[in-house]
């Protein structure tokens, strides 16, 4: 792979607030050179819903030499709403770019599930439930789906390009049935879960195959164990606030599998390289509303859930590096030890 990379969390905007509370500059600062330094990245996808933060983090990776993937990242949004978003980010990484930053924008995320007008639902929950359970509707539904994300992603590419002049992904998921035409990349979130491990690899070298760069936006896997099985949906054992959206608990008790999570990694990264993809950006550094609550009652533990390569300490700092507030998992050392070699 040309691009080595993970991606990292500025706070993702719910209603009830923001996923990262606290967005200190030092941290930030130094989270990003432990991605270059230690995790042995190449490149970073900036993620989030607050463009002062995304341009702030965006800087300092640019100014480590690290390449910029500038991802705003809207959530349950219009689409008046995202293009406004879109916008104002796209000045902002154009200014990046425009000081000699390798960067790359990433017009959005899964639109259809995370944003209102594609799929029926008001809310992700919503949504969820007609793409996972009801399925006969679903493929009543897949043309129409698809043709209206393709018409917002026409006028999404209009927007950034009329103020960024660098190349445009997006992150899109298998059922979109994105039209890459207007795109320079053709960027996926890929999980390989049970249900389609056994052609996975296949699927990878198919995309690849067909001749545009192909960027992995995202792929990983929680922490508890059989979440590698589950792909993408292991945040499915959390509850979530009714009026914010945030995590609460788990819905049961799980077993912890760092040992699991690195294989995960570690395996996905080989298929990645063998096939030929131009980029790989795990999810993710940390979600840091997703704490890591050893003892007690183990539905507090919302790191388990999480898909973040570090486990965030809800209290205090931890050891191997004092005054950050989290502690590295063993993915944390597989993803070094596959980007180091």
């Amino acid at each position: 792979m040309r691009a080595k990379g993970i991606s990292y969390d500025t706070g993702f905007v719910h209603p009830g607030g923001t996923s990262r509370k606290h967005f200190d500059p030092d941290v930030v600062r130094r989270e990003l050179a432990i991605i270059r330094d230690d995790l042995h990245c190449t490149a970073v996808r900036v993620m989030g819903g607050d463009p002062e933060r995304l341009e702030l983090a965006a800087t300092y990776a640019a100014d480590l030499g690290l390449e910029v993937w500038f991802s705003p990242y809207p959530l349950n949004a219009t689409a008046e709403e995202m293009l406004a978003l879109f916008a104002d980010c796209a000045e902002r990484a154009e200014r990046l770019r425009r000081r000699g930053a390798e960067v790359v924008f990433v017009a959005g995320a899964e639109l259809s599930v995370k944003n209102k007008g594609f799929v029926p639902g008001e809310t992700e929950s919503d949504r969820l439930e007609v793409l996972l359970n009801q399925r006969e509707r679903l493929r009543e539904l897949a043309g129409q789906i698809s043709a209206r994300v393709n018409d917002f992603l026409g006028r999404a590419v209009a927007v950034v390009r009329e103020r960024f002049a660098g190349k445009v992904t997006y992150a899109a998921i298998h059922f979109e049935r994105v039209d890459w035409e207007p795109f320079d990349i053709v960027g996926m979130d890929l999980y390989r879960s049970a249900e389609v491990a056994d052609r996975f690899g296949q699927g990878v070298r198919a995309l690849v195959e067909q001749g545009k760069p192909v960027a992995v936006l995202e792929f990983g896997a929680a922490t508890f164990r059989g979440a590698g099985e589950r792909g993408a949906r292991g945040l499915e054992i959390v509850e979530y606030a009714a009026d914010t959206g945030l995590p609460l608990r788990l819905d049961g008790v799980y077993v912890r599998d760092e040992a699991g999570q690195a294989a995960y990694v570690r395996e996905l990264l080989e298929i990645f390289d063998e096939a030929g993809v131009e980029a790989a950006f795990v999810f993710t550094f940390a979600l840091h509303d997703f704490p890591y609550r050893p003892g007690g009652d183990g539905r507090d533990d919302l790191d388990l859930a999480s898909y973040g390569i570090v486990k965030v300490l809800p209290d205090g700092h931890g050891a191997t590096y004092p005054g950050l507030p989290w502690e590295p998992k063993a993915a944390f050392g597989a993803l070094a030890g596959h980007y180091g070699r």
